[in-house]
């Protein structure tokens, strides 16, 4: 268990990414397993939702850095 603690503090964006790809990819699957893809388009499939994933996460992260950013003084003239 202290090893996917260290994961987490160490890479904290690349962990959550992993355990949201594997979410969504599951609830794809789910959601399209009596589609008739084929296995390419299965492929293509999971490769843009573990994209998508990514990209989520990066978006939430844009906010992670902005509580440590003290606001700047303002002058007096």
């Amino acid at each position: 268990m202290s090893q996917l603690r260290k994961l987490w503090h160490d890479h904290p964006n690349l962990f959550s990414w992993l355990i949201l790809a594997v979410g969504m990819v599951v609830i794809v699957v789910i959601a399209a397993r009596k589609v008739g893809f084929t296995t390419s388009q299965w492929a293509a499939l999971i490769a843009a939702t573990i994209a998508l994933a990514g990209l989520c996460v990066w978006i939430i992260s844009w906010e992670d850095g902005d509580d440590d950013v003290q606001p700047a003084a303002p002058k007096h003239e």
